[in-house]
């Protein structure tokens, strides 16, 4: 259910933007759209499972953070991520 640590490595290397970057907005949105899409699974079979429900509320709501601010500060940026990540249709 969460994001192994090899996932974890595999995810900063794909989205870093520099050697060692572990907290630009990419990696930090790639990392919290990996758990989202984990906790989605985990509801399909445990449907009312609410607590975890309201953490994946408050990590869809980091994300959207996140990409609010990449938006208005660099919109290249934005929108090459969601485009990789497949946010938006």
């Amino acid at each position: 259910m969460s994001v192994t640590p090899d996932r974890k490595a595999e995810l900063i290397k794909t989205h870093a933007r520099s050697e060692g970057d572990t907290g630009s907005a990419e990696v930090q949105v790639a990392i919290l759209t990996e758990r989202i899409v984990n906790l989605t699974e985990h509801f399909k079979t445990h449907k009312k499972d609410n607590h975890s429900r309201r953490g994946l509320l408050k990590l869809v709501s980091q994300r959207r953070s996140l990409l609010d601010h990449l938006k208005k500060s660099e919109a290249d940026r934005y929108q090459a991520l969601i485009e990789v990540l497949g946010l938006r249709r």
